[in-house]
């Protein structure tokens, strides 16, 4: 459909919707479609993982998809190649044998059908179910079944050649070349009998197609925008990255194409006139893992590789595959023992808090997130009740997963958020900007969408930034962090008296993680920590009324995982507190003495204040569980579907906290524990 065509149906359907964000100003950025779309309500609970190779799932996106599976939620795995590399399915101290391309790749899908039948809790050799289907376009694919009892895993093989007939990279020159027909690969033993071929748009259409023919709730996609990462070309070459960037270019080329064929499912589904599909997006990093501390302590990270043994396999095991038993070089301890050490950490694209809660003058919360790529509000039907109204869309997409949040000095929202501004191939626009929603007055309707610009310059650097992070100041100004492509911070503040907003500045102070941590001290002065490559980085105010400036990292305290959780505390200072890197329990950097809390698992640590009784902090147990931990005690959250990432903590006016998440259907929850007594309170680890 022509983008004005699309553009006025969207508007159409807006307008019957009574929804209270005006259309946006040609000035801004264009929400596509516009706001106040119904969204898909009553969704059954599905994760699709949209992959490069055999393999991406299980070294970049676990836990979380053993997470989802342990929870009884259905998985569909869609790989985008065949993963026949040079075709060397070398053993271990063996001689490197003749390259066979067919063999390798149903060696390797066998190693995946291994690995998911023991993630399902079964014999590694249980029989699959496969077929051949037939997707969009008449593109066949193979499909491979597993199920026990609910608990369900798919399976499908697209089989893209990985190199051109010219030895080019598959994935990222058909991304890249609008002339290029992609030949796919037939495994040895595949149910598909002949080999097929694939353009940019008719990949695009059949990614687009299986998210309508699944409607997954959750999509886990790789990183299409990873970090800058020079490097030697000895260096690179011997790493499998691509030049100047820092993962895989079949990830990016993969991740991206997910993000097109998301954008496109989207504009598709709304310009017919149906309810936005109701989703939510994880993005992982790939080679990203190489170059950061690790951050899964040995608990985690045991597990997560013992699911990488079964998709090793072995030559002398009886699978029942002809051509291999599963990818020999990454069998066994290999995993663990190999330099790259991709498995002992998961980090996610776009991190930080998935939702961000604020509550009404009633006690009702409102929590904000992004569905459908787009923004969205949930109202909590009554004060307590942790349950939730039907979705108000907001529009502005289409929008990484993970909003930034503020409020003025006289109570209006803010919302910020990274919008892909433009995606697609072929050289087409690639760009990304943040986008800011603001109410017109407290608890009023919203403005319009306005676009708050890049702070790199250039399209390729501006897609490496990061998700936005906004604290208000005392003062009434508003504070604004991005992570920029040198992997530095930059930032932008709102005047409180005009509402403008600088220019940007960059903050300087070294390389870091995504999703700093802003908190505001007793004396109304702005701090930002964030993870480095060794310390945690800070920057802050000499007074209020002045720069945020870098200042001397914290190199006396544990080297950290995440960026940390930060309280104020009252003789000026501000508490710390984060996961050590690759190690359990909690590092504490504190001004005052005193036994520092317990909170055993792994993941972000976000802290707040209580009182009585001091800081409340909320975690992750080593199985995944939500756990908040207070003065009173530790309590698990042991009911209700799994949690995403991202958990937000929020403690109201009464002290008492809440957590709110969303689980594998794309709903949120609340949940009020009490942590000094009742069945929900566990010993703290």
């Amino acid at each position: 459909m022509p983008r004005r065509a699309l553009l006025l149906a969207a508007t159409a359907a807006a307008a019957t919707a009574g929804c209270s964000v005006p259309a946006p100003r040609r000035r801004g950025p264009v929400a596509d479609p516009a706001p106040g779309l119904a969204i898909a309500s009553g969704r059954r609970a599905l994760v699709m993982q949209l992959l490069a190779h055999p393999d991406d799932d299980l070294y970049f996106m676990n836990p979380d998809t053993r997470e989802a599976l342990d929870a009884g939620t259905p998985v569909v795995c869609v790989y985008l190649t065949a993963g026949e590399a040079d075709g060397v399915n070398k053993i271990p101290g063996a001689p490197r044998p003749a390259p066979d391309r067919a063999a390798y790749s149903s060696a390797r899908h066998q190693g995946l059908r291994q690995a998911y039948a023991e993630l399902l809790g079964l014999d590694r050799f249980t029989p699959w179910q496969r077929s051949v289907v037939t997707l969009a376009g008449g593109h066949r694919a193979e499909l491979d079944v597993l199920a026990d009892g609910a608990r369900r895993v798919e399976l499908v093989f697209l089989n893209t050649a990985m190199h051109t007939a010219r030895g080019r990279l598959g994935l990222p020159s058909l991304w890249q070349d609008r002339r290029l027909v992609l030949r796919t690969v037939v495994a040895d033993g595949s149910p598909l009998e002949r080999a097929g071929s694939y353009t940019y748009d008719g990949l695009v259409d059949v990614l687009a197609g299986l998210l309508e023919q699944y409607r997954p709730t959750v999509v886990h996609t790789l990183d299409p925008d990873p970090d800058l990462q020079f490097s030697s070309e000895y260096e690179r070459r011997r790493d499998s990255e691509q030049r100047g960037y820092s993962d895989h270019a079949d990830h990016t080329a993969a991740g991206s194409f997910a993000w097109a064929a998301l954008i496109r499912w989207v504009a598709r589904t709304t310009a017919a006139g149906e309810p936005v599909p109701g989703f939510a997006v994880a993005s992982f990093r790939g080679y990203y893992n190489r170059h950061w501390p690790k951050n899964l302590p040995p608990e985690v990270l045991e597990r997560k590789a013992a699911h990488l043994v079964p998709y090793g396999g072995a030559p002398d095991w009886e699978c029942g595959n002809p051509s291999g038993c599963g990818d020999y070089n990454v069998g066994g301890d290999r995993p663990l023992t190999n330099r790259k050490g991709w498995v002992r950490s998961t980090h996610h694209r776009y991190p930080g808090p998935r939702a961000h809660v604020a509550a009404g003058a009633d006690g009702r919360l409102t929590v904000y997130g992004v569905l459908g790529l787009r923004a969205v509000r949930w109202r909590e039907s009554a004060p307590g009740s942790g349950l939730f109204e039907a979705a108000d869309d907001l529009g502005g997409g289409p929008l990484a997963p993970v909003l930034g949040a503020a409020a003025t000095a006289d109570g209006r929202h803010l919302l910020f958020g990274l919008r892909f501004a433009a995606l697609g191939g072929h050289g087409s626009d690639n760009e990304r900007e943040i986008v800011l929603l603001e109410q017109g007055g407290p608890g009023g309707p919203f403005r319009a969408w306005r676009g708050l610009g890049n702070p790199a310059p250039g399209a390729d650097h501006g897609r490496r930034i990061g998700v936005p992070v906004a604290v208000a100041a005392p003062d009434g100004r508003v504070h604004l962090f991005v992570r920029n492509a040198e992997k530095g911070l930059s930032t932008r503040v709102r005047d409180a008296g005009s509402g403008r907003w600088s220019a940007w500045r960059d903050l300087g102070g070294g390389e870091v993680q995504d999703a700093p941590t802003a908190v505001v001290d007793t004396a109304g002065r702005v701090h930002v920590y964030a993870a480095g490559h060794h310390s945690v980085h800070h920057w802050t105010q000499d007074a209020p009324d002045t720069e945020v400036t870098a200042r001397a990292q914290l190199t006396d305290a544990p080297t950290p995982a995440h960026a940390p959780g930060a309280l104020p505390a009252p003789d000026g200072s501000v508490e710390l507190y984060y996961r050590p890197a690759a190690r359990p329990g909690l590092a504490v950097v504190r001004s005052a003495g005193g036994a520092a809390p317990r909170l055993g698992g792994y993941g972000p640590v976000t802290a707040a204040a209580a009182a009585p009784g001091g800081p409340v902090l909320l975690g992750r147990t080593p199985e995944g569980r939500i756990r908040l931990r207070t003065a009173g005690g530790s309590a698990v959250r042991s009911r209700g579907p799994v949690a995403l990432d991202g958990a937000a903590l929020h403690v109201g006016a009464d002290g008492r906290p809440v957590v709110v998440g969303f689980g594998t259907d794309a709903a949120p929850w609340a949940w009020r524990p009490r942590t000094e007594d009742g069945p929900a309170s566990t010993p703290a680890p």
